[in-house]
């Protein structure tokens, strides 16, 4: 698997992006649903990787650096195909490797609160991520969980 920084140019990279969307707006009440479109996600403070097998996109994260010491996952995705097959786990490795090189002490990450996000809070879980208040501009919401991970010092 090849995980790199992307564009967000490739039809495959934004019909994921899409059914992404699509799946967050299903399962998110509406004022409760905070997937960044592909727009949003062009802006400079953000960081898109793509995943690919065969050079086709299996999956998708995105880390925005909120300041120089803390960042938040964004738009983490693989597609249905490529689900139990470790993809989230290679993109989430990748995107702590980099918030870490990066020299960012504290990551933290929105997901929904409903069982559709199980899977993604257990992946957080396994790598260290605690329940925590809401951060930056969000607001206390049933429908939403928030998470962070602090690097050692």
């Amino acid at each position: 698997m090849d995980i790199a920084i992307d564009n967000l140019q490739d039809k495959e990279v934004l019909t994921l992006l899409e059914e992404h969307l699509v799946d967050m707006h299903a399962n998110s009440p509406a004022g409760s649903m905070h997937a960044l479109d592909v727009h949003s996600l062009k802006a400079a403070d953000i960081t898109f990787w793509c995943a690919r097998e065969g050079g086709e996109p299996v999956g998708c994260i995105a880390m925005k650096e909120l300041h120089a010491t803390k960042a938040e996952i964004k738009s983490m995705r693989t597609t249905a195909s490529s689900r139990g097959n470790g993809v989230g786990t290679a993109l989430l490795e990748h995107l702590l490797r980099e918030a870490s090189s990066r020299g960012y002490k504290k990551l933290s990450l929105e997901t929904g609160s409903h069982d559709f996000f199980k899977p993604a809070c257990t992946l957080y879980e396994k790598f260290g991520f605690e329940y925590c208040e809401p951060f930056g501009e969000y607001a206390e919401d049933p429908n939403s969980l928030f998470m962070e991970l602090n690097f050692p010092a």
